[in-house]
């Protein structure tokens, strides 16, 4: 009796220790808030003071680092991809359509690279990272909301521009579109709308928007006749609106804009158009805190998009180059 009893404790001991061991596996691949606790804890503040002094130098800015961070996810996963220039080997994401004349702060994420290396002895914060905790730190710099940060991620050593010109959402998808391209990311509609009231902040070119003034019957007639002032028929293709009245300002105002048919590009009228993402823009732009509070959930959740960990990946000396 006695051998058996301990026969079936090894065996569940053995199960325990397989499960464990799976569970360990697993969550290497994992990231954690406090990643860099011990390895280098002046890492964090030595962000957030040159996001802040570079927000405080340019407002504009504080949205272009989130936008960084969103066409960096989208591409192979948060990996940094979207930092690298273009070698013989590297087919820059920086000159795919959706970024190029249009995707910028490269120097500020420069300059936090130096910052962040300098306080932590060496390159212990991997660029995807840096990304990460830029963009979160750049919507609370304009009174937005702040989260925890899960980290770990490790840079790539690929980029893939191809890949860019697919998946990043161009402004003139419609609302199933975007839903399917937010889907392949792992993400839902709440996401999308979500994810989407990032509009709140920055500005949009002339180009992203013409043909929605020019053809679209869905937009109010006086906020049209007010953006053809900066955005001609022909020409200006790089002059810039605000996506939302307050464009330096983290608000819900975007989504009010929405149901006022105030929407900039056609893919934020898609929004509210009579379909199924009605609903959740019709509650943020009523509920400023639903929308912080669960902006910041989905910003979690898209930072978790297939990031490198462990032996993947690399720590880059220089965000702009895979190390030798």
């Amino acid at each position: 009796m006695g051998s058996k009893r301990g026969i079936i404790l090894y065996v569940v001991g053995l199960v325990l220790t397989i499960i464990l061991a799976y569970e360990t596996t697993s969550s290497s691949a994992q990231l954690s808030t406090n990643f860099y606790d011990y390895s280098c804890p002046a890492a964090l503040p030595a962000i957030k003071k040159v996001v802040e002094a570079a927000v405080m130098k340019e407002r504009r800015m504080g949205a272009s680092l989130l936008r960084l961070h969103f066409h960096d996810c989208f591409v192979q996963g948060c990996d940094g991809s979207i930092l690298l220039d273009s070698t013989d080997t590297i087919d820059s994401e920086k000159l795919a359509n959706p970024n190029v004349n249009s995707i910028r702060g490269f120097e500020v994420i420069d300059d936090i690279k130096a910052e962040v290396d300098r306080v932590c002895g060496g390159p212990v914060v991997s660029c995807a990272d840096i990304l990460a905790v830029a963009a979160r730190d750049s919507v609370a710099a304009l009174a937005g909301p702040s989260w925890e940060v899960p980290l770990g991620r490790k840079d790539s050593t690929t980029a893939n521009k191809n890949l860019a010109n697919n998946d990043i959402p161009p402004p003139f998808l419609d609302l199933p579109a975007l839903i399917t391209n937010f889907k392949n990311q792992g993400l839902d509609e709440r996401d999308l709308v979500l994810l989407s009231g990032a509009h709140t902040l920055g500005f949009a070119q002339c180009v992203t928007f013409r043909a929605r003034l020019y053809n679209e019957a869905n937009i109010d007639p006086a906020f049209a006749e007010m953006l053809k002032k900066a955005c001609p028929n022909t020409g200006g293709d790089s002059n810039l609106s605000p996506l939302d009245p307050s464009p330096s300002e983290f608000d819900n105002r975007y989504f009010s804009q929405l149901t006022s048919y105030k929407g900039v590009l056609h893919s934020d009228q898609e929004l509210f158009k009579g379909g199924s993402t009605d609903e959740l823009v019709s509650h943020y732009s009523r509920n400023g805190e639903a929308f912080t509070s669960d902006f910041a959930r989905s910003m979690i959740k898209m930072g978790n998009i297939k990031p490198l960990t462990g032996s993947q990946g690399q720590v880059r000396v220089n965000c702009r180059k895979v190390n030798q």
